[in-house]
Formats: structure tokens, sequence, C-alpha cells
């Protein structure tokens, strides 16, 4: 293979997930978010602080190639509002996007090292509605990285009609139970390399609890998002689960897998429905 074809390949994943951004997230998403921190045991998850206000991210786009992102109601930005310009041939220059058709987000690309903060935000689409999930890792004084903080945020477009409002279980577990046994495919993605892995789908064994619920913070939060999560981060490779059961016939898992250097290595979506029978 030439460098030219290299070159075309990347340009076209490039391009594939650039489009796939603009198809997902081209709207007006209007949501509040509800903020988990830490108590003096560690993650406090049945405590949260909501933002009454609500978080408006206008996503507009004037053609295939240039759009705006307008955000107001944000925690972090100068007087709560931000905005940034959105060009094809400037996109994730970075490598930390991801984009799978209905699955999307950020993440930092390294958790280790010198590394004094790290952050997901995980996106799961359904319909005009925008589940999101953000963790936040904060490197400690003795040298952990430890997880500082969660935020839960069920996005709906004011484009569109209100989506029906889930069905939602009781908790974690009540969900696991529900989707336990479905059938599923998966696909991935790598940091920097063409997206054609996320079109190479593979089938899955059954959905099991243990494939999940692998750490010790294990949340249940709006709109029925779940997250099994390192309250500190271990030593050598480790992944990073997050999950949403989008109506009573879907449940999508995303994996972030870290190797034992804690660089990212790759984006793992799973998409799990009921087997039928007869």
């Amino acid at each position: 293979m030439t460098m030219e074809d290299t070159t075309n390949r990347t340009n076209a994943g490039a391009d594939r997930q650039w489009d796939l951004m603009r198809a997902s997230f081209d709207g007006d998403w209007l949501g509040m978010t509800t903020w988990y921190g830490r108590d003096a045991h560690g993650m406090d998850l049945n405590h949260g602080t909501c933002n009454p206000t609500g978080s408006l991210y206008a996503i507009r786009f004037s053609d295939a190639d240039t759009g705006e992102w307008h955000g107001t109601g944000l925690r972090f930005a100068p007087g709560r509002e931000r905005r940034f310009p959105l060009n094809r041939h400037h996109y994730n220059l970075g490598n930390n996007c991801w984009h799978f058709p209905e699955t999307a987000g950020q993440s930092s690309l390294e958790m280790g090292g010198s590394a004094a903060r790290a952050g997901h935000e995980v996106n799961f689409f359904t319909g005009r509605s925008r589940s999101m999930l953000v963790a936040l890792y904060q490197r400690q004084a003795d040298g952990r990285m430890i997880l500082d903080s969660i935020a839960a945020i069920p996005f709906r477009c004011q484009r569109a009609h209100q989506d029906p409002v889930r069905d939602q279980p009781e908790s974690v577990d009540a969900l696991i139970i529900t989707v336990a046994g479905w059938l599923g495919v998966e696909q991935e993605l790598r940091p920097g390399l063409s997206s054609e892995l996320a079109t190479q789908i593979k089938p899955l064994m059954p959905f099991n609890a243990e494939s999940f619920c692998r750490h010790d913070v294990n949340g249940f939060l709006l709109d029925n998002l779940i997250c099994s999560l390192p309250g500190c981060l271990p030593e050598g490779s480790f992944a990073l689960h997050f999950g949403c059961l989008l109506d009573a016939s879907s449940f999508v898992h995303l994996i972030i897998d870290y190797d034992e250097n804690h660089h990212l290595m790759r984006w793992v979506e799973r998409r799990y429905h009921p087997t039928m029978h007869g």
C-alpha cells in the first residue's frame, strides 16, 4: 500500500466520523445536569446536585463542512456560556472524539503518567433523545488517579416532538436482569486509525452481568444510564463501562479500553436486543 493509499483511507475515515457527528449532534439539546461527587466513603451516587436552569447545546451546520457549537448554562465555562466553530477539515485532529452511528463522545487518550486529570463524555442517541454521561478523574498528591465526579444529562432536541417517557428500572441490578440473555453485536474504533473497523460487526455471546459490572463504582442514573468505573485506577490495563437501556428492546454497552500504561487503545460499542423464540 502506498502512502497516498494510506492518506486516502485516513481521510475517508475522518470524513465518515465528521458525517456521523453531524447526523447525531445537529440539534438544540436541552437538558438538566445532575452532578455526583465524593464523600468520606468514596463516590456518592445517591445524592446528586442538579442544575435547575438546565443547559442548552445548540449545534447547527450551515453547510456540509461548517457549523457552530453554542452552549449555555455550562458549569465550567466563563459566564456559563461557550461557543466554537466546527469545520470538517479541522475536526478531531487530536483523535479523542469517536462516533458510532448512534453512540458518540470524547475521551482522554492518556490516564497515566503525568496526566493531572482525565475525562470521558459518552452519548447514547435514540430518536431525538441524547442520554449523556460524563466521568471526570483527578490526580491526587500521592499519585493516585481517582474518580472525582460523574454527571448525567437527559437531553431532548427542541426541534422535534418529544420522545415518549422511558420505563425506568429501579437499580443497576434490575436493569441488568432485564437485559440478561439478550443477543448482540459489537464494533470498535481505535484512536487515529481509519473507521473501517466500525463497519466490521461481530456477533456476541448473550449478555451477562459479569461483562458489565467490573468495578467498585456501579451507578444507575437518569435516563436509564448506568456505568461501572474504578474509583481509583488500578495498575495495569483496565476498561471503563458505560451503558444505556434505550427502550424495552435495545441496550447499548460502551467499553473504553486502556493498556498497561493507561494509554487508550479502543472504543467498543455493543448493542443488545431480546432473543427471538419460535
